[in-house]
């Protein structure tokens, strides 16, 4: 009895050596499934949450030029005199004149009367504030007309306690009663992030100002009314595929007239009209009156960034069709002719040569080499019959005159339903591009939702872009939504099927992107960002290491169960090689609490190297999220761990995504 107890407990023993030796996952590099495209993780821009007048686009002033529906919105008139109100109609006054200057009619007139120095000016708030910074220099630019040369401005930097943190002075001297622009430069003194602009009027006499501008010197690459560096950095450092401009809703309008049209974005930034931005009034419990577009972050300067990002420009172009959420106004199909003329430009814009006339525009505008665009978004979110009879219509024109250019094309704002169940199927029929699939949903749909791409076709010519998605902490619209840890951990399980299946997913990007504290209108979003700083969501974080290391071919990654690792034991996991860098790369998602012990049997390698570098973002806490005050709460944290025996074993975290790296050659 003793020997047979005995027996048993050996064997017993060596069932639990066994199964702690099975390896949790099966990686076979030799195992080549599909290419990852270059452009597999991109970014999508947006103009909303003050993504770009008062965000990217570094311009300080707000109304710059007057020409809000309220034409002093923004600045104040500044006087000792306690009845402000009295100077407006008398020594300044609003001039609207649409039949000299369509495009920018408004200016401000100045009749002073009173030479004593500070006895009125007019004060400009910003966007919400201006963040200045100590020791930068700032360049202040404006447009002035007069027949006689007797005033003196005196622009201010003011800090939110009213102290002067800048200041200078300068002398419109030209007399010829015709527009000329004066610039000057000064540094500010102290750092503030709710300063306001200050201009004072001294002397005797009638001056006329427009385009009143103050942009920060430490604009990306120091681009001269340019970009915020710290804004763009944040979008070079995720390296990403592509960038989608310039919208989004925006692209549609809440009707037809106030549509995005491209050819208005470009020259002279005095010359761009401005209209109103849709997501001013979109949003019932976020209005914002003062949100319009001036432009001054246009067309071109979208494929500038592009071309300094390293990603693929995709624009996206209005296909006749205003926001099917707002009026649903339609160009009729008889006069879509003006629509598909601006795609047909815009191609020859972006890759014509000297030749071409649009070619030449952008060569005059600094740009001789084409910015090589290869792919074009027709139509934003649009459904139903109504766009894809519009939709045909633009195909077969384009593709007529540039067949190699690939259309991306809508299936509306669900992943699924009656919208996205007609308008799937008819679009890969028509064998367009790539559909644009979207996902705004609660993180179970996202974990649920791993596998969403192992059902479909891979041998079909239209590829998955899926162009807009983020977890919804709440709901869909929620101003409650939070950038917590959760959303980003469920994006990253479902980004395991994305990458798993490459070969049919090869675009996507989370959306919207930018987000100022101050002046946002949904949540969530990728990045925050006050008049100051930049903020990193956990979301950012997740982006950025799948863009980083998105690998060049997927090869096959089996849980235990010789499956797809998409849930089982709330695990999710994916694996790309890298035949450039010679990499391995293994992403793991534990959406258990609990921690893992697990172990990577590696196929296909004549041997492991000695060590491998980990990447690990993870917290207990689903609810913690980055703020701008702890914006390193949740951060990327990495490491190297020594690798022996024949498979990689390690420990992963409760609520964690690890990205394992390990060289394939090594000797």
């Amino acid at each position: 009895m003793k020997q047979f107890i005995q027996l048993i407990a050996f064997f017993l023993a060596f069932e639990c050596i066994a199964q702690k030796q099975e390896p949790t996952f099966k990686v076979n590099v030799s195992q080549v499934e599909s290419e990852v495209s270059p452009t597999m993780w991109g970014i999508f821009f947006e103009d909303i949450n003050m993504g770009a007048d008062g965000g990217i686009y570094a311009e300080l002033v707000k109304n710059r030029s007057f020409e809000f529906f309220k034409p002093l919105m923004g600045w104040k008139i500044t006087s000792p005199n306690t009845l402000q109100g009295f100077y407006l109609g008398s020594e300044i006054t609003i001039v609207n004149q649409p039949e000299k200057a369509s495009t920018n009619p408004r200016y401000l007139h100045v009749n002073l009367k009173n030479p004593n120095p500070q006895s009125l000016g007019i004060s400009n708030e910003g966007f919400r504030g201006m963040g200045i910074k100590k020791g930068l220099r700032y360049d202040f630019s404006v447009f002035y007309r007069q027949k006689t040369a007797h005033t003196v401005l005196v622009i201010e930097l003011v800090s939110s306690n009213g102290q002067v943190i800048g200041q200078t002075k300068i002398s419109p001297n030209d007399t010829s009663n015709e527009w000329q622009k004066l610039e000057t430069s000064f540094t500010a003194n102290e750092t503030d992030a709710k300063a306001k602009l200050n201009i004072w009027f001294e002397g005797n006499g009638e001056i006329d100002l427009d385009m009143i501008s103050l942009f920060p010197s430490d604009t990306w690459k120091g681009r001269k009314e340019g970009l915020r560096a710290d804004m763009v950095q944040m979008l070079a450092d995720m390296k990403p595929g592509f960038i989608r401009f310039p919208g989004g809703c925006i692209v549609e309008g809440h009707d037809l007239s106030v549509r995005y049209q491209w050819k208005k974005t470009l020259g002279p930034i005095e010359n761009r009209k401005l209209i109103v931005n849709r997501w001013n009034y979109e949003m019932a419990h976020r209005l914002a009156p003062d949100y319009f577009q001036t432009f001054g972050l246009g067309f071109m300067e979208y494929f500038q960034l592009a071309e300094d990002i390293g990603a693929e420009p995709l624009p996206i172009l209005n296909c006749g069709m205003a926001c099917q959420f707002n009026s649903g106004e339609l160009a009729p199909l008889n006069q879509l002719e003006p629509y598909i003329q601006d795609a047909l430009d815009l191609i020859e814009f972006a890759n014509g040569d000297s030749t071409t006339f649009l070619g030449k525009v952008r060569i005059n505008l600094g740009h001789p080499k084409p910015f090589n665009l290869k792919m074009l978004g027709v139509g934003n979110e649009n459904w139903g019959t109504q766009y894809i009879e519009r939709l045909e219509i633009f195909k077969e024109k384009l593709q007529a005159i540039y067949p190699n250019i690939k259309l991306v094309c809508s299936t509306g704002p669900l992943p699924n339903g009656p919208l996205f169940d007609y308008l799937n199927p008819t679009l890969r029929k028509m064998e367009v591009g790539f559909v644009d699939e979207h996902f705004y949903s609660r993180p179970e749909w996202f974990f649920a939702n791993a596998k969403r791409y192992d059902s479909y076709d891979k041998k079909t010519k239209t590829k998955v872009f899926a162009g807009e998605y983020a977890s919804q902490s709440v709901g869909m619209v929620s101003p409650e939504n939070k950038n917590n840890w959760l959303t980003a951990l469920s994006e990253a399980a479902f980004m395991t099927g994305m990458e798993r299946n490459a070969g049919v997913v090869q675009m996507a990007s989370y959306a919207p992107l930018f987000a100022h504290i101050d002046g946002w209108q949904w949540t969530p979003n990728l990045i925050w960002v006050d008049n100051l700083k930049s903020m990193a969501t956990p979301n950012y974080h997740v982006q950025k290491i799948y863009s980083n290391y998105k690998g060049t071919h997927t090869v096959s990654m089996l849980y235990k169960d010789k499956q797809i690792s998409a849930g089982q034991d709330s695990l999710f996991a994916s694996a790309v090689i890298d035949k450039n860098s010679q990499e391995l790369i293994l992403k793991i998602v534990n959406q258990s609490k609990d921690k893992r012990q697990i172990s990577i049997q590696i196929e296909g390698l004549s041997k492991l190297p000695k060590a491998a570098d980990l990447i690990k973002l993870e917290n207990e806490n689903l609810e913690a999220l980055n703020t701008l005050e702890r914006p390193n709460e949740i951060q990327a944290i990495e490491s190297t761990i020594t690798l022996s025996g024949k498979n990689v074993d390690l420990a992963i975290g409760g609520y964690s995504f690890t990205t394992i790296r390990l060289k394939t050659n090594a000797k």
